[in-house]
């Protein structure tokens, strides 16, 4: 994998730019919302904000390639083109790793993406996963602003997320991505097991009209 330069990183809203990095996006931005695809990138954004706060080093404490393909690939289970057999979080993980051998990145990390794409709903477990998945956990919070989880979200400046939002806008995010979490749900029962995100996303849209999510999310930094 390549490190981005030191400037690289210093700039919020900068991508890897390799070749593994543009094949993702070439992976995702077709078979993704605008709304989730965006969601995606920031998380990794968010992500890289998170590692320098916690004094972690591109290169020595992660690889920037692996940490984009894990956060920019973390919800490819909601992709348009997926089988849909399986929650969402399991069939990214496994699309998304299989995507990686194909491409020539070794085992260990392909299985370290795997892990932390299909954890990333599991709070207090992810955390424990190591560093990798610490960062897309981190990742994914902050782009939902607090609901799900506050730890690092005074690592983002104001001037940092409207640079970020401004690059990749939010465009209903979290109705966007959880119609399409409660659509794969109640197609397949196997894509809803009780008590896992997707089941409980049904359960509550189906008894309440929105998800606890949609509702906190009003409130949370970005509001939507």
């Amino acid at each position: 994998m390549t490190a981005p330069t030191h400037e690289a990183t210093a700039d919020p809203i900068t991508l890897p730019g390799t070749p593994l990095a543009d094949a993702v996006i070439d992976l995702i931005r077709p078979v993704e919302t605008p709304s989730v695809f965006n969601h995606s990138i920031r998380t990794y954004l968010f992500a890289r904000l998170v590692a320098g706060r916690l004094g972690l080093a591109v290169g020595h404490d992660y690889d920037d390639d692996v940490l984009f393909a894990a956060c920019a690939l973390h919800d490819l289970g909601v992709a348009s083109d997926g089988p849909h057999t399986q929650r969402f979080e399991v069939e990214g993980a496994d699309r998304a790793a299989a995507f990686l051998i194909d491409r020539g990145v070794p085992a260990a990390d392909a299985d370290q993406v795997w892990q932390a794409i299909a954890l990333h709903t599991s709070p207090g477990i992810a955390e424990r996963r190591g560093t990798l998945c610490v960062l897309v956990r981190a990742g994914v919070t902050l782009d939902f602003g607090g609901p799900v989880g506050a730890d690092h979200l005074d690592d983002v400046t104001d001037e940092q997320a409207d640079a970020v939002h401004a690059a990749y806008p939010r465009l209903d995010m979290v109705r966007s991505l959880t119609d399409a979490i409660v659509a794969q749900a109640a197609n397949n029962a196997k894509n809803a097991p009780r008590y896992a995100i997707p089941g409980e996303f049904l359960r509550e849209r189906e008894t309440f009209g929105r998800t606890r999510l949609e509702h906190a999310s009003r409130t949370s930094r970005w509001g939507n």
